[in-house]
């Protein structure tokens, strides 16, 4: 652990939706982020759509009180809630009813009051998981015969993010495969030769990626030295990648202090300028 760590400033936050949960645990760990030495220590309640749920939940909040922050549309499990916390004296944010109220106002429009409604079995639904089934029938160079199929094929040297940027990006709908280069390995026709894939290559500096591979063998408690973290043949392919993405004309994306969505966010942005009318999954 390190020293802000050990000096931080806990507290709970109580995160409760009747839905998944998904944008309001975004939000929180948004605004969190904002604060340095704050750590929150979080309570999920996703899914309370019931009086009785909702009193399981202000009971927890009661035993460990905090922050509560709700993205409940019903309106009388909100009352109860902000009725519970105020009894409770404790914040309750409901952390979409701003965003809602301008966009309603712009808009003059009334809102729904279905749970869940951004979760629906729509095309977008659909389009994610055929995009993820996608992705992980094509990790590591598996699929090569379909690989015109992808929208976009991330070729990179090993453990350079390559897997987690495509289930990223299976997320919003993109068809992603990836290909790992192997010292020694040619590359393959299907990926020299694609012409409707969009063909990304994923570089990152020698030093960061020893410490990255170094991590990986410690945790499969392998210790023994080999080429695999040698800081000159870690050098000598990493050049020998940007040789290849230079030859073959690919984009580049260096990976070295990007987080896999900011990875994912730059790939996006490379396929919407080359494909603008390609749509992609909020």
């Amino acid at each position: 652990m390190t020293a802000a760590a050990r000096f931080a400033t806990y507290f709970h936050v109580h995160l409760v939706s009747d839905s998944t949960g998904e944008t309001l645990n975004a939000m929180a760990r948004a605004v969190c982020a904002r604060f340095e030495n704050v750590l929150p220590i979080e309570h999920y309640y996703a899914l309370v759509r019931s009086p009785r749920q909702l009193e399981r939940a202000l009971a927890d909040i009661e035993d460990a009180p905090g922050v509560v922050m709700h993205t409940i549309v019903d309106d009388s499990l909100r009352t109860a809630l902000e009725d519970g916390c105020r009894r409770l004296d404790m914040p309750c944010i409901a952390a979409l009813d701003p965003l809602v109220s301008a966009m309603s106002r712009y808009l003059g429009a009334s809102l729904t009051r279905r749970v869940g409604v951004q979760h629906a079995l729509d095309t977008d639904y659909f389009n994610r998981m055929d995009a993820l089934n996608f992705a992980i029938g094509h990790d590591d160079g598996q699929g090569g015969a379909e690989l015109d199929q992808a929208d976009v094929v991330l070729v990179g040297v090993s453990r350079t993010s390559k897997t987690p940027t495509c289930i990223y990006l299976a997320h919003r709908g993109v068809r992603a495969a990836n290909f790992p280069l192997v010292p020694g390995r040619p590359v393959p026709e299907t990926l020299s030769g694609l012409s409707s894939a969009l063909v990304v290559g994923l570089t990152i500096s020698p030093d960061r990626l020893i410490q990255i591979r170094r991590n990986r063998l410690l945790s499969l408690k392998e210790d023994r030295d080999t080429a695999y973290t040698d800081i000159e043949a870690v050098r000598d392919e990493v050049v020998q990648a940007r040789r290849l993405y230079e030859r073959q004309g690919w984009p580049v994306i260096d990976v070295t202090r990007r987080s896999v969505e900011e990875t994912a966010a730059a790939v996006l942005n490379l396929l919407q300028s080359l494909r603008p009318s390609m749509k992609v999954v909020p």
